[in-house]
Parts: structure tokens; C-alpha cells; sequence
């Protein structure tokens, strides 16, 4: 096959991120089967499979706009775990209610929304107590799941690597363990209490219960899991500290979900990842490497998406990939520019990334705002955000409007090598004007009958290298950081 025809074939080889995308357009729930109990005692062992749901929330404070923003935003969440919202229900309380949510007048109400719809599911748009769902799913007579395991529901779909599934089946785990409860015989022993019962010679006593059973199999699983995840940060630890050592600048990119952290990461470095219009599309951390316009190599990573009311569960089972933020020398804080409240969305990210300085006792490293999707947002709204943010950047990772910018105001964001150095490396010496060239800045360089004449700034592993072939002037200078 000729070369001109091979580079076509590669060309128009489809991407990670497409072929990702094209498998998981290929798995549709079918509409029509019903997920209706027919033994509510079973709730807890059931996969969560939404399908027509209804949606009910708690204004307790904020403005009525900020209240229904929640509920789309719940719809939406929703929708991506693959459910067909029917009807959204919203409750003035000065507190939700502590046996049933939303208060005895609701939930009649609500009962009768369920029957004229048919739905076999309802949301709620808070983490709700045991009791809680206890009482609901009693009154209701269908199931009953709160925001925090229908996010844990979204991250078990879409996790991909081995860490990511652990992570989701940890923070479900941990979930799971206060809301374990029994029902008729789920609660009888294993063996009788007394004698004549039918557990015979040697079986007979206190016995144990499939709750006490159910618990202590949990807590082995939460026990391993943690064994496991903490065997994988220890090799991201590992690569974490080669890039250290070799003083390769990190970005980490932070932001809201859908507010196009991994367009942007394909718009810088290509690297075609999964793209999907979805909340937590993406949750596998991406590190990709890139270039300055001066030449000074430095990485990218994708983080996972924050949204408002983060569960605490993911907060803890996310640390090792929430640390590569922390670990950062710069953050791009990737906010929609087309979102009707940005600056919700602005507040809730730095909430979660200030809940994380606080546990490692650290400083977070320095911010970069960049306003992306600025081709679907309006005028008006950029103005307001530009008033707002003066110091963001506005760029559409879709038609690559501004990531040029974007890119230059990274160069100039990060950290820069603190020695100045002036040498005569010999052409024989080659490799080290190569690294050189990829990891200092270069400042003026010449070629001379006896090598390469370079100043530049360079680290100090790498000065060290280049000590011998300073030149009389610069070992002369004291030196320059």
C-alpha cells in the first residue's frame, strides 16, 4: 500500500474517545420494562435501573430560580443515568422533614403524582437518612434514591480503568453500610435460640443475622478495596515523583462537569478522549503531554468533574486522583460559559478544591479561569462573566477560538528554571543541548568552530550536567536564580 495511502487509513482512524463514545451510544435501556418492586425487601440488593422517574426536592434557602436550577440539574443527572423524567415536584420547608423529606401532605401528594404517571422511581434531590428512605419507600410503595446514589449510579457506568472501578464501588460501599436493613425473613437466625427449633445438635444459640452477615461481608470488601487502591496510588506516586524529579512543569484541569474540561484537553494536546454533551462523562484521570511556544515541555491532566453537593463518599474514594489538583503547579479552572448561573458552579468547584487543601494541610496551587464554550453562550452573559472574572480567559474548545491565548497564558503561569547558565557545549555533546532545548529556556544560542555557545536557564540537575563547559565569563558571574 503506498505511503500517501497509509497516512489516509491513519487519518481517518477514529479516536479513543470516539470509539468509546460509539460503544456506550450502543447500550440504550429498552423503554417500556418496568422496575416496580414486587417485594420492596429487596431494595438494597437491586441495581439501580431508573427509567421513568419522578423528581422531588427541598427549597430550604436561595431564590426560587436557584431552587428549580437544582431540579433541572437533578433532571439532567437523571437523563444521563438513563431515565425519562415525567414530573419534578419542589417543597417550601424551612428544613427537610426528618421522617419523610418532605412532610406528610407531600408525600400524599406525591403518591398521587406517581399513580397518574406510571413511574417506577423517584429522586430526591438530597442525601436522604435511612429512615428516610425507609419511610418513603413504605408510603410510596416503589423505589426511592437520593442524588447522592444516583451520582454513584452515573460513576459506576461510566468508570473505565481498573482504579476508577474500585474507587465507584468503594464510595458505594460506604454509602451502603448505615442504610443495610431487613425485613420478615432477612431478620430470622441462622440457627434457633432455643431448644426444639430445627437447627439441631451444636446449632443451637444466639445464631447470627443475614443483617450482621451482610455487614461484616461489606466491611471485609470496604477493607480489601482500600488495600487495592492504596497498592495504585502508590504507583501513581511513583510517576508522579519521575515527573518531579525530571522538573516537568504539571497542570491539572478543574471545573464543573460539562463545562468541557476534556474538549479543552483535546484542543491543547490532541489527545482524543471521550467527548459526550453528559454530566460525569469522563471520570479516568488523562495525562497528556505538551509544549510551550518556547519550547519547555510540560503535562495536562484531566480531572473528574465537580457538581454541587458532591457526595462525601466520592470526595474520599477520588483522593489519589483529586491529589493530582493539589499536586499541580497550575490549575485551569474550566468554567461554562453558557450555564445560566457560572458563578454557582465557580463557587461549588472551589468548595471542593478548599476541602481538599484542608485535609492535606497545603496550599492549592495558583489558579487559571478559563471561560470555555464561548461560541453557545450569549453576549451578555460573556460580558457579565468578564465583569465578574476580570482575569479569565475566553475560549471555545469546539471551534479553538482564544486556546491559543490560552495556551501562551500557560507558559507564562508556570514555573520557570531558576538557573542561568552560559557554556560552549562540544558537538560531540549533543544530548545535552537536546535537553537543554526540552527541559530549560533557551535564550540565545550560536554554533562556534569549537561547539554550541547557549545561554539559558535551566534546573539544577541540569546545570550541574553542563558545569564543565561553562564559560570563563559565566563561571566569573555568581550565580543568576
Amino acid at each position: 500500500m503506498p505511503a500517501d495511502t497509509l497516512d489516509e487509513v491513519f487519518d481517518d482512524a477514529p479516536s479513543t474517545g470516539e470509539l468509546e463514545l460509539e460503544d456506550r451510544a450502543s447500550l440504550r435501556r429498552v423503554a417500556g420494562l418496568s422496575t416496580e418492586l414486587s417485594d420492596i425487601t429487596e431494595v438494597e440488593n437491586r441495581q439501580l435501573r431508573l427509567e421513568r422517574v419522578v423528581l422531588v426536592g427541598v427549597w430550604t434557602e436561595g431564590t426560587a430560580a436557584q431552587s428549580e436550577a437544582s431540579l433541572e440539574e437533578l433532571a439532567r443527572l437523571a437523563e444521563t443515568a438513563g431515565s425519562t423524567v415525567l414530573e419534578g415536584l419542589v417543597q417550601r420547608r424551612n428544613r427537610p422533614d426528618p421522617a419523610t423529606y418532605v412532610g406528610s401532605g407531600k408525600v400524599r401528594e406525591l403518591a398521587d403524582v406517581v399513580v397518574a404517571t406510571g413511574a417506577d422511581t423517584v429522586i430526591c434531590d438530597g442525601e436522604l437518612s435511612p429512615g428516610q428512605l425507609r419511610q418513603l419507600e413504605d408510603k410510596l410503595n416503589i423505589k426511592v434514591v437520593d442524588r447522592t446514589a444516583l451520582i454513584l449510579d452515573i460513576f459506576a457506568q461510566h468508570a473505565r480503568s481498573k482504579e476508577g472501578k474500585a474507587q465507584v464501588e468503594l464510595a458505594q460501599l460506604q454509602y451502603l453500610i448505615p442504610r443495610l436493613r431487613g425485613w420478615g425473613d432477612t431478620l430470622s437466625r441462622q440457627a434457633g435460640g432455643r431448644a426444639g427449633s430445627n437447627g439441631g445438635v451444636g446449632l443451637r444459640g444466639p445464631g447470627e443475622t443475614k443483617l450482621e452477615i451482610d455487614r461484616r461481608r461489606i466491611s471485609k470488601r470496604v477493607a480489601k478495596l482500600r488495600r487495592e487502591i492504596s497498592a495504585m496510588d502508590t504507583i501513581r506516586e511513583t510517576k508522579r515523583g519521575r515527573r518531579m524529579a525530571n522538573d516537568v512543569p504539571s497542570v491539572a484541569i478543574v471545573g464543573y462537569t460539562n463545562a468541557g474540561k476534556s474538549s479543552l484537553l483535546n484542543a491543547v494536546t490532541d489527545a482524543g478522549v471521550l467527548v459526550e454533551d453528559a454530566l460525569f462523562a469522563t471520570l479516568d484521570p488523562t495525562t497528556r503531554r505538551s509544549v510551550t511556544p518556547d519550547g519547555r515541555a510540560y503535562t495536562l491532566t484531566d480531572t473528574v468533574g465537580f457538581v454541587r453537593h458532591l457526595p462525601h463518599q466520592l470526595v474520599d474514594a477520588f483522593r489519589s486522583t483529586l491529589d493530582e489538583a493539589a499536586d499541580a503547579d497550575l490549575l485551569l479552572h474550566v468554567v461554562d460559559g453558557s450555564d445560566p448561573a457560572p458563578e454557582e458552579q465557580v463557587q461549588a468547584v472551589r468548595t471542593v478544591l478548599a476541602e481538599i487543601g484542608s485535609k492535606r494541610s497545603e496550599s492549592l496551587p495558583p489558579e487559571l479561569i478559563v471561560i470555555n464554550k464561548a461560541d453557545a453562550a450569549d453576549a451578555v452573559s460573556l460580558a457579565r462573566l468578564r465583569h465578574l472574572l476580570p482575569d479569565a480567559h475566553v475560549v471555545s474548545a469546539r471551534t479553538q477560538e482564544g486556546v491559543e491565548k490560552l495556551v501562551a497564558a500557560i507558559a507564562d503561569r508556570l514555573p520557570r528554571p531558576e538557573t542561568l547558565v552560559d557554556v560552549l557545549v562540544p558537538y560531540a555533546r549533543g544530548e545535552l543541548v537536546a535537553r537543554t532545548h526540552s527541559e530549560g529556556e533557551v535564550l540565545t544560542e550560536d554554533h562556534t568552530a569549537d561547539g554550541t555557545r547557549m545561554c539559558a536557564r535551566v534546573h539544577a540537575d541540569l546545570a550541574g550536567a553542563l558545569e564543565p563547559y561553562r564559560t570563563a565569563a559565566d563561571s566569573a558571574a555568581e550565580p543568576a536564580s
